[in-house]
C-alpha cells in the first residue's frame, strides 16, 4: 500500500512530470545529428516550393516569401547564428518553425503535398550521393599514392607471404598494386551506391502519394535526380541505398585494415621493411626510443565501428512492416559516422603511403635469407619432364636438409642438387630472385614488365575517374 501511494505521489509531482516530458523529448529528438542534412533539406524544400508555384497549388507571392525565408535560414546556419531547438525534434521542424518566425503564415504552405516521410528520404538520398562522391575521390587519391610509390619500386624485391610465411619473391610494386585493385573495387562500389541513391522519393507523401497535381519529374530535375521512385510505399521505407553505402564503407575499411596491418608489421624492428613518417606516428609516454604506428592502428580499430553501423541498420530493417516506422530514424547516425570514418581513414592512408620510407635492401635480404626460390627450383625439374608432384617432393627434401644444416639454397653446390635429382644441371645454379620474378611473365604476374603495364593501366583508370 505504501509503495502504491508513493507511486501516486510521484505521478502527481510536477517536477517528475517535467523530467518525464524532457526524457520523452530527448529520446525522440534527432536534431543533434540530422542537422547535418540542412543543406539538402533546404535545397529540396526550395525545389518543392517552386514546383507548388508552377503548378498553381501555392500563390507565387507565397512561394517567393518561402524561398527567401529558406535562403535566409541557410545563411543563418552557415554563419552559426541559427538556434537549434531539441524540443522541435528534427531538422524539418526546426527549419519550418524558423520559417514561420521569418515570413509568417506563408510558411504553412510549404508542407503542402509532402510528408516528413518522403522529405527525410529525399534529404538522406541527396546527402548520401555527396558522401559517395567524397568517398570515391578519397579512394582514388589513395590509389594514386599507391601507384606513385609502386612506380619507384618496380625492381625492389620483397618476400611474398602466404600464412605469414615467406612463399615466393615478388616485386614491391606488385604487392602495392594488389591494394590498388582492392581500392578500385571500393571506388566502384561507392559509384554504384551513388546510382542507387539517385532516385527521388519526394511526392510519395506519407505513404500513398498526394492528392495534388504535382510535377515530380520537374522537382527531380531541379535536384539532379536521374529518376523518380515508382512506388510510394517502398519510397518512404527504402533504406537499401544506406545499406549499400555501409557495405561499401565496410569493405573499404577491411582493405584499409589489411594495409594498416602490414604497415604495422613491416615497420617493426623485426621486419624493418619500411619507416613511417613522424607525422603519422607518435612517441611513447615513457619509452623515448619508440615511434608507434598510431594512425595505422586507429584505422584498424575503427573498422569495427563501421561494421557495427552496417549490422545495426540490417538489424533495424529486418522486421519492419510497410511503410515508414520510427525505427528508421536510426539510419542516419551510423551513416554519418561511417562516412566520416571511412573518408578520414582513406585520407590518413594516403598520408602514410606518401610519407613512408622503403628499406629495399632489408626486403631483398629477407628474401635471400629464406627458401622463396623453392617453387622455381621445382619448376626447373618440371621443365625437364618431371611431374610436378615428384619435383615438389624432391625440393621439399632438399629444403629440409638445408634447414637441418643451417644453410640456404645459395650455399649448395651442384652436387647437392643432384643428390635430390639427377636431372639437375648447371642451369639450376642460375636461378635467382631476379630470374624468379622475371619468369612470372604472365598477365597479372609479378614480372617487372607486367607490373609496368599494370601501372600504366592504373594511371589511365585514375585519369578516367577524374573526368
Amino acid at each position: 500500500m505504501t509503495s502504491q501511494n508513493n507511486g501516486n505521489k510521484e505521478n502527481n509531482n510536477p517536477a517528475a512530470a517535467a523530467r518525464g516530458s524532457k526524457l520523452a523529448s530527448d529520446f525522440t529528438a534527432s536534431i543533434h545529428y540530422d542537422s547535418r542534412l540542412y543543406r539538402e533539406d533546404i535545397t529540396a524544400s526550395i525545389a518543392h516550393a517552386r514546383m507548388l508555384g508552377r503548378q498553381g497549388i501555392v500563390e507565387s507571392d507565397d512561394v517567393e516569401k518561402i524561398v527567401g525565408g529558406l535562403n535566409s535560414i541557410a545563411t543563418e546556419i552557415e554563419n552559426g547564428e541559427f538556434e537549434w531547438k531539441s524540443e522541435l525534434e528534427d531538422i524539418h521542424m526546426n527549419v519550418e518553425s524558423r520559417l514561420y518566425e521569418l515570413i509568417g503564415e506563408a510558411a504553412g504552405r510549404l508542407h503542402t503535398a509532402r510528408s516528413r516521410n518522403d522529405q527525410v528520404a529525399t534529404d538522406t538520398r541527396l546527402w548520401t550521393q555527396v558522401a559517395c562522391g567524397r568517398a570515391f575521390d578519397a579512394a582514388v587519391s589513395l590509389q594514386s599514392a599507391l601507384v606513385e610509390l609502386a612506380e619507384k619500386h618496380i625492381d625492389t624485391i620483397v618476400p611474398g607471404y602466404t600464412h605469414m610465411q615467406r612463399g615466393q619473391p615478388v616485386v614491391l610494386a606488385h604487392h602495392l598494386m594488389a591494394y590498388f585493385e582492392m581500392f578500385d573495387r571500393d571506388a566502384t562500389r561507392f559509384a554504384q551506391t551513388a546510382e542507387s541513391a539517385d532516385v527521388m522519393p519526394l511526392g510519395s507523401g506519407a505513404m500513398a502519394g498526394v492528392p495534388y497535381p504535382i510535377d515530380r519529374e520537374w522537382v527531380a530535375d531541379q535536384l539532379d535526380f536521374s529518376e523518380i521512385s515508382r512506388n510510394s510505399m517502398d519510397a518512404v521505407s527504402d533504406r537499401d541505398f544506406i545499406v549499400e553505402f555501409l557495405t561499401a564503407a565496410s569493405l573499404t575499411m577491411a582493405h584499409l585494415s589489411r594495409l594498416s596491418e602490414e604497415m604495422i608489421i613491416w615497420s617493426s624492428d623485426e621486419f624493418g621493411f619500411i619507416k613511417l613518417s613522424d607525422e603519422y606516428t607518435s612517441g611513447s609516454s615513457i619509452m623515448p626510443q619508440k615511434r608507434n604506428p598510431d594512425f595505422a592502428e586507429l584505422i584498424r580499430g575503427k573498422t569495427g565501428r563501421v561494421y557495427g553501423s552496417l549490422m545495426g541498420l540490417l538489424t533495424t530493417i529486418k522486421g519492419l512492416p510497410l511503410t515508414y516506422n520510427r525505427d528508421l530514424q536510426e539510419d542516419k547516425e551510423g551513416l554519418f559516422d561511417a562516412s566520416d570514418t571511412v573518408i578520414t581513414s582513406l585520407e590518413s592512408a594516403v598520408g602514410m603511403i606518401s610519407g613512408m620510407t622503403v628499406n629495399g635492401d632489408r626486403m631483398r635480404q629477407a628474401a635471400e635469407n629464406s627458401f622463396v626460390l623453392a617453387t622455381d627450383i621445382a619448376d626447373y625439374l618440371v621443365a625437364k619432364g618431371v611431374p610436378f608432384r615428384e619435383a615438389y617432393i624432391a625440393v621439399s627434401d632438399l629444403s629440409k636438409q638445408c634447414i637441418s644444416n643451417g644453410i640456404g639454397f645459395s650455399e649448395l653446390e651442384l652436387s647437392d642438387f643432384q643428390k635430390a635429382s639427377s636431372l639437375f644441371d648447371e642451369g639450376v645454379m642460375k636461378i635467382t630472385l631476379d630470374s624468379a620474378v622475371a619468369a612470372r611473365d604472365v598477365p597479372g604476374g609479378t614480372a617487372p614488365n607486367r607490373v609496368r603495364e599494370a601501372i600504366k593501366e592504373a594511371k589511365q583508370l585514375i585519369a578516367d575517374a577524374g573526368q
